[in-house]
Formats: C-alpha cells, structure tokens, sequence
C-alpha cells in the first residue's frame, strides 16, 4: 500500500479526527508533527504543501488533501472496505454533511473562539458571551442525538469530528452530565472502540489542560 504521510499536531481536534478515520480503516500513517505555537505551519516548505497554511494534511503518493471532513472522505472513499463511514446514499451521506458542517461552522469554530484568545493573543480570560455560545452548542448537539450517532444509528466520520471537538473543549467549558446526558451515552459509546483513547481521548484531555495552563500563565505575564 502507498504510504500515507499525514502532517499534524496530535492536540489538533481536526488532526485527531483524521487519526481516529485512520484507525477506523486500518490504515498507517506516518505522522510528522507541525508546532502551530513555533510557527511550522508558515514555513515555505509547508505553504507550498498548504497554501492556507492549516493542518492537518495528506500526502498520498504526491496527492495532498488539505482540510479534515475533505481528508477524511478522501480516505473512506478511496480505502474503505464498504461505505458504513460515510454512506454512498445520498439521504444518509447529506445527514453526514449536516453533522460535519455543523462541527465545522458551530462546534469547532465557538471552541475557537475562546481557545485562540488564549493561545495566541496572551488574554487569560474567556468572555462570557463565548462560554454561552459554546453552552448553545452543546445544546444543539444534545437534541441532534435523536438516535446512537449524530447522523444515525451507524458511526461515520461524523462522529469522528464532532468529537474532536467535545473532548477538547469540555475540559474548559463545563458540560454538565445531567443537562446533556445523551452527549456522555454518545461519548461513551465512542470510547468503547479500542483505538479511541490512543488517537483521541489522550489529546482531547491533554488539549484542555494545556488551554487551562496557558490561561493561567498569561494572567502572570
């Protein structure tokens, strides 16, 4: 098989999200590491790779996918064994999209929103306003979970990124068991499968203290 090199931070949700894929479908990936904090992704070697100069990214054989919902269909599409991850239906592969636009535009961008501000500009607060949009978050994903997985009754890549995303930022936005308890069934569902802790839980956890410690040095500065 063609060797798969994958350009990530393993504290990246959207790096995580590829890994889980990856594992999923039995797939290696030689991982080469990009610091976002020391700049690796404005390199001119990286920029060539990625003009937008974001991770993850794909180098299959000379193939580079950027982007993490495109990376990740790319490899169900092309290595999967059946279409369980992302439904060659188009009534069950639109309910896929739903799920990852939705991570994409709401989960993923309103952690964002709080966790640059402290990465990147040195504020060491997190306004109010932003922890009500990321609680409104977690609300929408808890009346989305009508069924086992966000877009159905199977697991897809849409599971993959959604949760990505909740196990970096509940670990500083709090996410209250009793107001979401279909959120921790789904959570645990999740972390029964046996690659889950290796390529998410680890990071997902290891991503919110380090947010928190950051948060805490920058209120010293």
């Amino acid at each position: 098989m063609t060797k798969l090199v994958l350009y990530t931070l393993h504290l990246s949700p959207p790096c995580r999200a590829v890994e889980l894929t990856a594992k999923a479908l039995g797939l290696e990936l030689e991982q080469k590491n990009i610091n976002l904090l020391a700049g690796d992704h404005l390199t001119p070697e990286f920029m060539k790779l990625n003009p937008q100069h974001t991770i993850p990214v794909l180098d299959d054989d000379g193939t580079i996918i950027t982007e993490s919902h495109a990376i990740m269909i790319y490899l169900v599409t092309k290595y999967g064994k059946d279409d369980t991850l992302y439904p060659k239906d188009p009534v069950q592969q639109a309910r896929v999209n739903a799920a990852l636009h939705f991570e994409s535009g709401v989960l993923f961008a309103r952690m964002r929103f709080i966790f640059e501000r402290i990465l990147f500009y040195g504020k060491s607060d997190i306004p109010e306003d932003r922890v009500e949009y990321v609680q409104k978050s977690y609300r929408l994903l808890e009346d989305t979970l009508t069924d086992d997985f966000v877009a159905g009754s199977k697991m897809t890549i849409a599971d993959f990124s959604c949760i990505s995303t909740i196990s970096s930022i509940m670990g500083v936005v709090p996410l209250e068991q009793s107001e979401h308890p279909r959120i921790y069934e789904w959570i645990d569902r999740l972390k029964q499968l046996p690659y889950y802790e290796e390529a998410n839980g680890g990071g997902g956890t290891d991503l919110g203290k380090f947010v928190l410690a950051k948060k805490e040095e920058n209120a010293k500065a």
